[in-house]
């Protein structure tokens, strides 16, 4: 009764101190047809694994933040602070759900099965019932878990207090997606970057994810942490769970993102405003367009081949809420018959594989 009572205790605290910070933070990530881009993070502790804050801390971080969801992925293995924090491995969740109905942070019930390598450190979402991971057969956890509906990634695949010298792919690895109990795949965890894992996502249409994995309390020190963009039918629990399964997310970190060209593209055109006047450019004379990006994002262009006619920037950044003028010069009579220009570039901060960026056409009428 006094634990539930302190419990209560905690949630009515933060939920004032909530209602008292200055203000929540909006990521300025766009929607694309057809869907809504949430903002999530997937991989995170609190003190009843090896984190150091009480679960409606991550809840009140996510609402600061702007994030739409978070999933609480405290050890089923590993729990240094079970003497003094008793409890069983749903608790967490269950501490937190209120303030996240409150704040309309949606909350996945979630678990970090935490073994050795390999299979090493996967996390099952949208679990019923984490007790029944805490399993001593590693395939048997990872089964209860797929046999509750979750979605199963594999974190951190090239951490190196695990896999030192290389990331690998192991066939316990093999054997759990050939058995559908293996579906997504951390590419960037914390500050880490695993280019094998987006190599791995593509190859083998694992969902990409971007997780804190945060322990202590959240210090975002002016940026964001990493995020999962998931790109949803529905602001719900359903939809996100879906979009999952459904392979639709993207990686964003610091600056960069990385995911299907057939997402990035929608979500830099999402991005952007253009002019729609013809630009009537002519041999030897100059036009300035005036491009708007209304995200958070500095895209960053490089041109892929000479513009027909024209000459274009070779690079050009379309800063972050700003208006960026995008310079072009007609150079030979070809470019006045030229009803549509079309100009060629690699976002260089867009990844589609380890090794490949995005290209993207830019078009303009001309006549």
């Amino acid at each position: 009764m006094y634990f539930r009572k302190l419990c209560l205790l905690f949630v009515v605290l933060f939920a004032v101190q909530v209602a008292n910070a200055q203000s929540r933070r909006i990521i300025a990530v766009p929607d694309i047809s057809g869907y809504k881009s949430l903002k999530c993070d997937f991989h995170m502790h609190t003190v009843f694994s090896d984190g150091t804050v009480w679960p409606t801390v991550r809840v009140e971080e996510a609402w600061n933040e702007g994030l739409d969801a978070i999933a609480i992925t405290d050890h089923i293995e590993y729990r240094p602070h079970s003497k003094d924090v008793v409890a069983d491995h749903n608790r967490s969740f269950e501490i937190a759900s209120p303030l996240a109905k409150q704040l309309d942070i949606l909350l996945v019930r979630a678990a970090e099965i935490t073994r050795s390598m390999p299979p090493g450190h996967l996390n099952a979402l949208f679990i019923t019932n984490a007790n029944l991971l805490d399993r001593e057969d590693v395939n048997d956890a990872i089964k209860e878990a797929r046999d509750q509906g979750a979605f199963i990634l594999w974190n951190h695949p090239g951490w190196k207090a695990q896999q030192p010298d290389t990331t690998s792919w192991f066939d316990e690895h093999t054997n759990l997606f050939r058995n559908k109990m293996l579906h997504g795949i951390e590419v960037y965890n914390s500050k880490e970057y695993y280019p094998e894992a987006l190599d791995w996502a593509n190859e083998k249409k694992l969902t990409m994810f971007a997780n804190s994995d945060v322990h202590g309390p959240m210090d975002v020190d002016g940026g964001h942490r990493p995020l999962t963009l998931v790109f949803a039918k529905s602001r719900t629990e359903g939809g996100i769970k879906e979009a999952l399964f459904s392979g639709r997310t993207a990686v964003y970190f610091d600056n960069t993102l990385m995911g299907k060209s057939s997402l990035l593209e929608p979500l830099f055109f999402a991005s952007l405003k253009f002019p729609q006047a013809p630009l009537r450019l002519t041999n030897g004379t100059n036009k300035v367009v005036n491009i708007t990006n209304n995200s958070d994002i500095d895209y960053e262009l490089e041109l892929l081949q000479p513009g027909v006619g024209l000459d274009a920037p070779e690079k050009i950044t379309l800063k972050a809420h700003h208006v960026t003028p995008l310079n072009l010069v007609g150079n030979s009579d070809e470019i006045t018959t030229t009803g549509e220009i079309n100009l060629y570039y690699t976002v260089s901060n867009m990844y589609t594989a380890s090794d490949e960026n995005l290209v993207i056409t830019l078009s303009f009428t001309n006549q």
